[in-house]
């Protein structure tokens, strides 16, 4: 019998915010996770994850009530957009195609694997795109409503291992992003443009950096600003949502920080073509990093770990294969597709990130990069809006095809 034990929303706001606290002590103290910048919300996040994992076993069910976790998404997701002025936008719109090209080539590369692996393991091949860019490069959403495809079109009831699927990824994509664009940067000696340290803002006070340890100064007044701007775009995304979802067409349902982007992207340019606002960068900055660190502490403070322990071992091979051939792509096809330069290395981060989990995990790989070796401004533009959207677009489409060819 399983004894549930609800915990508030103030209780488990605090819970989040030490979530925090103990990465960063822990990454403070075992040199190898400082070494490779594995991200202090993972840390922190997966050692709550065990230990809610080890209650449950226990038979005690911990819940955390988060009511803030996706607005604190769609905050970061608003930052994005408020970084992307049009100057930002003209210097590297280039590199937003050609990522996704690169991105979506992959996604048909990964649908390979675990079709081909299922095949191989006397699995029904449909179970290997689950494995594939439906949870890896889709994430929970999409697997969750693709399960609920094939439990009607192929009585295939694959919630579960759906779930399951991609919560390794989400863990994988955080774990392993960081140490190989690390190891891209040092092995070819690259360097930001805008320089490492602290002190960016002084001599590029237009970048928005998502270094945590930038010194900036900011006021209070200064931050109640962009707090309303971010509030704007984040109020205005879940009404410009409902709105396009009340017309029922499938491919015009896209995620709400989507939109919360793109009203950031709208406000920015706005200002910068009128000169009615100076969008205040650096508090942009903090609160961006802010938002970002407690959504994904929160995220990975919920995580469900024992839905891993329910993966079956072919699934576990799959998936272990996925992230081995994900490690490979990026390390040799993405970094030299994008330039082979430093902002190619943290794309290569991100795209570990979402190719495995998702487009939060992707920025939380970039910033932990970022805070060591320098701003990577086209990173952060380019990756967030692949991820965010496009790739869903492409996904679909090779989804459907993989689908036509096996049935």
């Amino acid at each position: 019998m399983t004894n549930s034990l609800s915990i508030g929303a103030l209780e488990s706001f605090l819970i989040a915010i030490a979530v925090l606290f103990l990465g960063h002590f822990i990454n403070s103290k075992i040199d190898l996770f400082k070494k490779y910048n594995i991200p202090e919300p993972i840390v922190g996040g997966l050692i709550v994850a065990f230990a809610i994992t080890a209650s449950h076993f226990q038979g005690i069910s911990l819940e955390f009530s988060l009511p803030l976790q996706n607005t604190f998404m769609l905050m970061f997701f608003s930052t994005v957009g408020l970084a992307a002025n049009y100057t930002q936008l003209l210097k590297g719109g280039t590199k937003v195609f050609l990522f996704l090209a690169v991105a979506s080539f992959y996604i048909i590369i990964q649908n390979a694997v675990g079709v081909g692996l299922a095949s191989a393991m006397g699995l029904d091949p449909l179970l290997g795109l689950i494995a594939g860019s439906i949870t890896l490069s889709g994430g929970h959403g999409t697997g969750a409503a693709w399960s609920q495809t094939f439990a009607d079109a192929y009585q295939l009831n694959t919630l579960e291992l759906a779930m399951a699927s991609a919560t390794f990824g989400l863990i994988m994509g955080g774990l392993i992003g960081s140490p190989i664009a690390q190891r891209l940067i040092q092995k070819h000696k690259l360097e930001s443009e805008y320089g490492a340290g602290t002190n960016t803002h002084d001599r590029f006070p237009e970048l928005i950096t998502y270094n945590e340890r930038e010194e900036d100064k900011v006021t209070a007044k200064k931050v109640i600003e962009i707090l309303f701007i971010l509030l704007i775009c984040v109020t205005g995304s879940k009404h410009l949502s409902n709105f396009v979802n009340s017309f029922d067409i499938a491919w015009l349902k896209i995620p709400d920080f989507v939109y919360a982007l793109f009203i950031g992207v709208f406000i920015t340019n706005i200002c910068e073509v009128t000169k009615v606002k100076k969008i205040d960068n650096e508090t942009v900055d903090i609160l961006g990093t802010v938002s970002l660190s407690l959504f994904l502490a929160m995220a990975l403070m919920s995580l469900k770990l024992w839905n891993i322990f329910d993966l079956a071992i072919p699934f576990l091979i799959i998936l272990t294969i996925q992230t081995i051939v994900l490690a490979l792509f990026s390390y040799f096809i993405t970094f030299r597709v994008m330039g082979s330069n430093y902002d190619a290395a943290v794309m290569v981060g991100g795209h570990c990130g979402f190719g495995l989990g998702a487009t939060p995990t992707a920025v939380m790989n970039m910033g932990s990069l970022v805070s060591r070796f320098g701003p990577s401004p086209q990173a952060f533009m380019v990756v967030p809006i692949v991820g965010a959207f496009f790739i869903d677009i492409t996904n679909l489409i090779i989804l459907q095809a993989y689908i036509s060819f096996i049935g």
